[in-house]
């Protein structure tokens, strides 16, 4: 009996070890892409702002930026994100940089959340997703289905960059899994070392 026992926990420890590295592979986000690594610039990409005007990503050149892409606000990790940040938006802007969010919720709904934060960061709209695919950063069939009629089906991996003020980018971070996010105190260490 002990034998069996013995092999039944060596089996379990195996078949434990291959479901968490299944797991680990299968929900692992993208590496960076080429056109986001430290060192290159930031691409030239089109979004909207909050009334729905034009921006392009090189307006931003003159400005230290710290620019995330989230989800939505359907996504419990990306509202948790936006939180977390907000409390270091004035140590942001201290430093003298923007704080962007790019997002593929639609437009009303960026205004509802921006105005719930009552600070004067940047929603970006990504609604058709355009620059998310020209950057790379797709995620596929991830939107849950109970969302889909205002989101669609496709969303943006959860990206963090810093990018100077010559519009080159300083740090970047895709994250690994959808709950993986850098800690702000992290983006504003980035930050720092662009003074």
């Amino acid at each position: 009996m002990p034998d069996n026992l013995e092999w039944m926990i060596g089996a379990a420890v195996i078949l434990l070890i291959a479901v968490v590295w299944m797991f680990l592979k299968m929900k692992r986000g993208p590496s960076i892409p080429a056109a986001l690594r430290p060192g290159q610039s930031l691409p030239d990409f089109v979004a909207a702002d909050e009334q729905g005007n034009p921006v392009r990503s090189t307006q931003l050149i003159g400005s230290q930026t710290v620019m995330l892409f989230v989800r939505g606000n359907w996504c419990p990790f990306c509202t948790s994100q936006v939180a977390e940040l907000t409390r270091h938006y004035k140590d942001i802007v201290d430093l003298g940089a923007k704080l962007i969010f790019v997002s593929p919720k639609p437009l009303e709904t960026t205004r509802r959340v921006a105005k719930f934060f009552e600070v004067e960061f940047e929603f970006w709209l990504d609604d058709q997703l355009k620059a998310v695919k020209q950057l790379g950063l797709v995620m596929p069939a991830a939107v849950p289905s109970d969302h889909q009629k205002e989101y669609g089906k496709d969303t943006v991996w959860p990206t963090a960059l810093v990018v100077d003020a010559a519009g080159i980018i300083r740090f970047s971070d895709v994250s690994r899994t959808v709950v993986d996010r850098p800690d702000p105190k992290l983006l504003l260490d980035e930050l720092r070392k662009l003074q």
